[in-house]
């Protein structure tokens, strides 16, 4: 079953915790720490798949879970780092958090984490220094991202093949390509897009039928708010009406109104307005249904054919060629032009800030709350530590500032201390 869209919860694996470990060796009472590293919990990742169009498998597919780090060994030896989970989708896929987009994987062979798994704690040997030989201290491994992800997919087509129903473009498509959409005579004989290759003179392209369009399509009538986002991404739009119509230039309005009203006025985009079937009607009923169109479309030249005939199919074609060039051209500039540089996390101030809640206060910053992560709670050797952090960062100063009392809750996430004026 073909479907574009869907919604998926995706998490991260945790980092394994560090180890607590000493060094037991015979005729030696105490041996140094030992205590090896978590290692880091698996990524999410979503990749681009050749074999896939269509993301009808997250229907049963709701929620994946990278695999979680391997805890930290004695004799410093290093977790094994968490599986990375990988997940294939079909090129086109728009991956959204919150309404936000995060990634377009537009690009053949695309890929992005989306979650990344959890840092592994350090092991008790990390800590270890000239002031400190046997330190108690280990910590746990941070839990990786854990989201609720919304998938589209809009397919990435040179040409959009649009209409009413019935207007010949299942028909259309099927001369054209390699396509093989169901073809019928009545109306939304299709009910997904297809897709199909076309060559035209050594040059190919991408083209896509998109079903359901109706009036009132882009308010939800028929199917096309369905898969009016397909056309987003296309070069050019190849308008087809039916010769044999009543009244083409009422059937040419009624599209091109359903295009203005899709959010992103796709109006705006080239256009090809191409009579159809045009062996259904006298030449007379031909003539008359140009001179009717012609009125609407002002300019615009308008092209007859008749697929069943293979008439006047590659005046068509050639002239969709033209804007497909200019926007892959348009494209290919974009993908050349440099990157814009990035702060590297490393290289950033930390940030943090403190703010009063009732019976106590919150503390917030990535590393601040990355260390309380990694801290067990229930370890008085740890909680010292923390302290110590909170100390060394000036926490403990703006606490004190602030009036910070003993007893006081001193929150990070989900965790909180209690505070020692």
């Amino acid at each position: 079953m073909f479907a574009d869209t869907a919604k998926i919860e995706v998490r991260a694996g945790k980092g394994g915790d560090g180890r607590l470990s000493f060094r037991h060796e015979k005729y030696r009472a105490m041996g140094g720490p030992d205590g090896g590293d978590g290692g880091r919990g698996g990524n999410v990742i979503f990749r681009v798949d050749h074999n896939s169009n269509t993301l009808s498998s997250f229907r049963t597919k709701r929620r994946v879970e990278a695999g979680a780090g391997e805890p930290g060994g004695g004799n410093r030896m290093h977790g094994k780092n968490g599986e990375d989970m990988v997940i294939g989708v079909p090129q086109g896929t728009q991956i959204s958090l919150d309404g936000e987009l995060l990634v377009d994987l537009a690009g053949p062979d695309q890929e992005h984490i989306v979650a990344s798994g959890g840092r592994g704690g350090f092991g008790n040997a990390h800590f270890k220094s000239s002031t400190r030989q046997a330190p108690r201290t280990a910590e746990l491994g941070e839990p990786g991202d854990s989201f609720h992800l919304s998938l589209e997919l809009k397919l990435v087509a040179d040409v959009g093949i649009i209409g009413l129903p019935n207007a010949g473009k299942s028909t259309f498509l099927s001369v054209i390509s390699n396509a093989r959409p169901e073809i019928a005579d009545y109306a939304f004989t299709t009910l997904v897009p297809n897709l199909g290759v076309v060559d035209v003179d050594e040059f190919g392209f991408l083209a896509a039928d998109i079903p359901g369009l109706i009036e009132g399509a882009s308010t939800g009538k028929g199917l096309g708010d369905e898969f009016l986002r397909h056309v987003t991404r296309t070069a050019v739009l190849l308008h087809l009406i039916d010769s044999a119509s009543a009244d083409p230039a009422a059937d040419y309005g009624t599209i091109q109104n359903e295009l203005a009203q899709y959010g992103h006025d796709l109006t705006q985009k080239p256009q090809i307005i191409v009579l159809t079937k045009q062996e259904s009607v006298s030449a007379d009923e031909l003539k008359a249904a140009e001179k009717n169109l012609k009125r609407a479309v002002g300019k615009a030249e308008v092209f007859t054919i008749s697929s069943q005939a293979h008439l006047g199919l590659l005046e068509v074609l050639r002239a969709a060629v033209a804007p497909v060039k200019i926007a892959r051209a348009e494209q290919l500039k974009l993908q050349e032009q440099p990157d814009l540089p990035v702060i590297d996390k490393v290289t950033r101030p930390d940030r943090w800030t403190v703010v009063p809640e009732p019976g106590g206060y919150r503390v917030t910053g990535a590393r601040i709350e990355g260390f309380a992560r990694r801290t067990d709670f229930q370890s008085p050797d740890a909680l010292a530590r923390l302290r110590d952090i909170l100390t060394k960062t000036g926490v403990t100063r703006e606490l004190n500032r602030l009036g910070a009392a003993d007893g006081d809750e001193i929150r990070f996430g989900n965790n909180h201390l209690l505070w020692k004026a």
